[in-house]
């Protein structure tokens, strides 16, 4: 008897810390100034620091990265801070102007000297 009560009270706190886990989230955010390989590196590297992203990957020739986060660590407005805080724009948030200084030409903006903007090789229209 005093198993199988047991047994019912470990599944029941089971079930219990299974209900209060927050989903995880995947964003789409656009970083139009990475633009290499190097850009990639940086973003990821920092990003990885922080609790509660899963997984990124950024696609410097889309100009966007996508991160998978749980969000009851962290929120997409953090994360869009962080790459803007490595000197990156981040959909709706600027670079940070310290930070933007500090990257290599090849991850400026255009008008700053930096790469343009990577073409489609696709079929017009795509």
């Amino acid at each position: 008897m005093k198993i199988l009560l047991a047994s019912v009270v470990i599944t029941l706190f089971s079930l219990n810390s299974l209900a209060q886990v927050k989903p995880a989230l995947t964003a789409k955010i656009k970083t139009p100034n990475a633009r290499c390989e190097e850009c990639k590196t940086k973003i990821e590297t920092y990003l990885k620091r922080y609790d509660g992203i899963i997984s990124i990957n950024v696609n410097f020739r889309k100009g966007e990265t996508t991160v998978k986060y749980v969000t009851d660590r962290i929120n997409i407005e953090e994360i869009k801070t962080a790459i803007a805080n490595v000197g990156f724009d981040a959909d709706d948030v600027p670079a940070n102007p310290d930070f933007y200084k500090l990257l290599p030409k090849c991850c400026k903006k255009p008008e700053d000297g930096g790469l343009p903007p990577v073409k489609s090789s696709g079929p017009a229209g795509k």
